[in-house]
């Protein structure tokens, strides 16, 4: 081989390993957007759109949940009436300094809809059967109905954009949509821009990492942070994918970018006391949401592991053991706070001035306190949270069908057990689902 064809050859060595190096570096192109909502979307018009989903401007990822509000079965209200026996509504008793302190409960009218919500990657479809309502298919084959309450469902969502590979942005309304039918992002695809991603800390060092909403709004690398520079700068419009870290300062926020530069920003609504909230996607909890007064600071990076369609199955029946405070243990199927029923749901509370949903599929353990109660998540995180009728005395009982028993029949034939806060004393989740309720 002469010495021209060596260095040809040698060059060609060079070039092929750069390219390899990059590929292993940049990783397969659907990894780093494999955690978006994908699916196909059928309008009232006929048209069919296929590509990834934002909804309602501060959902673009398969942890983020869709909100709304669903009906409250009759018998879980029947359930709760008949634990007063003939002595009229239930009870309510606490223990406090040696004292017990009992009363009924004021308002036996039992509500008949109650808050829901779902992640995207527990759904099959989405149909819209009438106004602000939508009929549910989720992967494990349950059907789910929910309607208005958030401004996810109905005339009042915001805005629905459809990233269509190779095409430009195609935006809906509620009025266009009819069905939606949802998949894994194929391999190869790559959206336009990316989700993102970060560690939130409060003021009492608390950290959250997951997927951000800024504002409740801003969801992507390409969306713009907009504020005013306090040292009469004048108006700036960077982009999220340009910062490394926005942390709040007095009258607005420092914001750090990628090449190193600093800015002190105010007189916007992304970087004053005007912000509506920071929502971070944690999937091994549910959604957190962290009120600007909370804030302290949101450090961007990337996602150790890109949770996507294939980590969701649809959920399962809530299963486990409750302990009361006499020392009983029962054995069933649980509805908790009498609506919660699966998996999927959430359980909500506060934190100071942190809003916590967490996904049931995530509780190992719930433990009552005397204001409040005490989550142990399946990671090992604990929470005290209140300020929720999920977890403080405006609890409307824990509903539990011991095992073999008819849990899910006729509300005469029910052998639903009605577990009140007072007598409650901690409640242990399992996740699986090989428990014989008797169904």
């Amino acid at each position: 081989m002469s010495g021209s064809e060596r260095g040809m050859m040698a060059q060609f060595h060079a070039l092929a390993w750069s390219l390899l190096l990059a590929a292993a570096l940049a990783g397969p192109a659907w990894a780093q957007d494999g955690d978006r909502i994908w699916g196909r979307l059928y309008t009232t018009t006929g048209d069919v759109h296929e590509g990834f989903i934002r909804w309602d401007r501060n959902e673009g990822s398969w942890v983020d949940v869709l909100d709304g509000s669903k009906e409250i079965p009759e018998e879980n209200y029947l359930a709760w009436l008949e634990a007063g026996g003939a002595d009229g509504p239930p009870v309510r008793s606490i223990d406090l300094m040696g004292y017990r302190i009992s009363w009924e409960e004021d308002d036996p009218d039992f509500p008949d809809r109650a808050a829901s919500g779902i992640r995207f990657g527990h759904l099959r479809s989405l149909r819209v059967v009438d106004g602000d309502g939508v009929e549910l298919s989720l992967r494990s084959g349950e059907i789910v109905k929910l309607d208005g309450g958030s401004s996810d469902l109905g005339m009042s969502m915001r805005e629905l954009v459809v990233d269509v590979p190779g095409r430009a942005e195609i935006e809906l309304d509620w009025s266009d949509l009819e069905r939606v039918v949802f998949s894994a992002v194929p391999s190869g695809v790559r959206a336009a821009s990316h989700r993102l991603y970060g560690t939130v800390e409060d003021r009492r060092g608390s950290r959250f990492t997951g997927y951000v909403s800024w504002d409740l709004d801003e969801i992507l690398e390409s969306d713009v942070l907009d504020g005013r520079e306090m040292d009469g700068g004048g108006d700036r419009n960077i982009r999220f994918g340009e910062i490394a870290s926005i942390a709040r300062i007095p009258g607005g926020a420092r914001v750090v970018l990628v090449d190193g530069g600093e800015l002190d920003l105010r007189g916007t609504n992304d970087v004053g006391r005007r912000n509506r909230g920071i929502q971070i996607s944690d999937p091994g909890l549910g959604m957190v949401e962290v009120e600007w007064r909370e804030f302290e600071i949101l450090r961007f990076h990337e996602a150790g592991e890109v949770v996507g369609y294939d980590a969701f199955d649809g959920g399962h029946t809530l299963v486990g053991t409750v302990l009361t405070q006499s020392g009983e243990e029962i054995d069933g199927v649980i509805r908790w706070d009498a609506d919660e029923a699966a998996s999927w749901e959430f359980l909500n509370g506060r934190e100071d001035d942190v809003v916590f949903s967490i996904e049931f599929g995530q509780i190992s353990r719930i433990e009552r306190e005397v204001f409040g109660a005490r989550v142990t998540l399946l990671d090992g995180r604990t929470f005290e949270l209140e300020d929720s009728n999920d977890v403080d005395w405006d609890n409307k009982g824990i509903l539990i069908a011991p095992e073999g028993s008819n849990g899910g029949g006729a509300a005469e034939e029910s052998r639903w057990r009605v577990i009140s806060w007072d007598e409650f004393k901690e409640v242990r989740f399992r996740h699986d689902t090989d428990f014989d309720s008797g169904r």
